[in-house]
């Protein structure tokens, strides 16, 4: 071997090793950054000339499945917080708020008035609990409008996100393909459009489709493009104010409707997802059982002609507001927010407590007791009320409690199925955080910077490159004696 050649293999591999020990540097000073995959230097030699290609630590099949687990959680998450506040209308069931217990806690008032008919205090204590109850609806429907509201604003938010994360995704984008075409290192520039893929999946879930030139395509989980050369533009317009008869707007990218109902392509997973679910389908299937347990109370207390006239059947104990006659089955939306208990039969408001046992709240057509006998004689309204109460009755069977129940037991089933929604929610929120901190840890292993591994490398090079440092000086001292020599 001439002294040129080793000169140059030399040089050339101490110039490899400052490369590598220069990417071990860089490992060293990322590994903190979660964002940061770790470098390889590639060595190839070209014309007895060594060439450091820098690549990128990298799992296509983790990390999708990283992106899939990151958009369930969000999900569920958004699921488990919406049922959380939908819980707060039930409350704490030891201090008996919930619309279940105010059910039972009329029943129990009921049955004491039926027993002493002519006992003002026992129909106080009546009034007081259908009081309770219809404000314990009232203030139901309202939280739920406030939580829809909430939830639209949320939503709003997450739109907001897609779109910035996607206009910041086109400019890595962009910068990986440049330099690709120039040959320069993109390492870094693809891990910032990593990261923006992931925080992408938080919010919708999403389908990474890589193409030629490094370039990325981004899909909807169900198939809507997001980023194809370019972003599409997700739409959304926030409603002001909610009521159980107002709709939310959907959310269009590229033009096509991805949440409620007929949408034809919907989003499965992701926070905005998550979102839309409880605006439009959690939140309104609670309102509707509500509504229908109001509709169930006015029509158990209702009144019927006495005169023989076959009047229709009005409102007695209970009623709402414009109320013309007895709500039909599935309740008008927002009822439950709308029921009161009828000023007749409230002396607070000009009524009486002997229309509760005599009836007479419409007019003079609907008096079951028309001689005004207060002994306990006249007890047969109150404990058919009471009857009535207990009896089963047909519910909107679209809500899944099946055609008929009593109301104690509807409004049961209601508050059930609140808490074992929320149950579920949190189940699969722990269950899927388990499936992501195992999906993250095996990507991690694959692509994130081991600080041993780092190190053994680091001394590996320090003495490839001190080799080098040492045949250099070698040959610096051969040429010198050979010019002695020559000289």
């Amino acid at each position: 071997m001439s002294l040129s050649v080793a000169y140059n293999t030399a040089r050339s591999s101490l110039q490899a090793s400052q490369s590598q020990m220069a990417i071990v540097s860089r490992n060293t000073s990322g590994a903190s950054d979660p964002s940061y995959s770790r470098k390889i230097g590639a060595l190839t030699t070209t014309g007895g000339f060594a060439r450091i290609t820098v690549l990128r630590a990298s799992d296509q099949a983790l990390l999708t499945k990283m992106l899939e687990t990151t958009s369930d959680v969000a999900t569920q998450k958004a699921m488990l917080d919406g049922l959380q506040k939908l819980s707060q209308t039930i409350g704490d069931t030891e201090l008996d708020q919930s619309p279940a217990a105010r059910v039972g806690a009329l029943d129990h008032a009921l049955q004491q008035y039926a027993n002493a008919p002519d006992n003002p205090v026992l129909a106080r204590a009546f009034v007081k609990a259908a009081s309770d109850l219809t404000a314990t609806l009232n203030q139901a429907t309202a939280t739920i409008q406030a939580i829809r509201l909430e939830t639209d604003e949320a939503m709003a938010g997450s739109v907001g996100r897609i779109n910035d994360l996607l206009q910041k995704f086109e400019k890595a984008n962009q910068q990986v393909m440049s330099g690709s075409a120039l040959g320069a290192d993109v390492s870094d520039a693809m891990d910032t459009r990593d990261n923006l893929i992931a925080q992408l999946s938080e919010e919708i879930g999403i389908t990474v489709v890589p193409r030629a030139d490094n370039d990325i395509a981004l899909y909807t989980d169900s198939g809507v493009p997001l980023f194809d050369r370019s972003p599409r533009l997700v739409k959304f317009s926030p409603t002001a104010a909610f009521d159980a008869g107002v709709s939310g707007a959907h959310v269009f990218i590229d033009g096509v409707q991805v949440t409620g109902p007929g949408a034809p392509m919907p989003l499965n997973s992701g926070n905005l997802a998550g979102l839309a679910r409880v605006r439009d389908e959690v939140a309104v299937t609670y309102q509707k059982q509500l509504d229908e347990l109001a509709r169930g109370l006015i029509q158990a207390f209702r009144e019927t002609d006495q005169s023989g006239g076959g009047q229709p059947d009005m409102p007695g104990v209970f009623t709402y507001a414009g109320a013309t006659g007895i709500p039909t089955m599935p309740a008008s939306a927002g009822l439950a927010g709308l029921i009161q208990v009828n000023d007749a039969v409230d002396p607070t408001k000009g009524g009486k407590f002997e229309v509760i046992r005599d009836g007479g709240a419409t007019s003079a057509d609907y008096v079951y007791n028309p001689d005004g006998n207060a002994s306990a004689a006249f007890s047969e309204r109150l404990f058919a009320l009471s009857e009535a109460m207990v009896a089963q009755r047909p519910f909107d069977p679209s809500l899944g409690f099946g055609t008929g129940a009593s109301l104690q037991a509807f409004a049961s089933l209601s508050g059930s199925w609140v808490e074992a929604s929320r149950q579920s929610a949190s189940q699969s929120v722990d269950y899927q955080t388990t499936l992501l901190a195992h999906a993250s840890e095996a990507l991690s292993n694959a692509t994130d910077v081991n600080m041993d591994d780092e190190t053994a490398l680091m001394l590996q090079l320090e003495k490839s490159y001190a080799a080098s440092a040492k045949l250099l000086s070698v040959i610096d001292q051969m040429l010198k004696t050979l010019l002695s020599v020559v000289g």
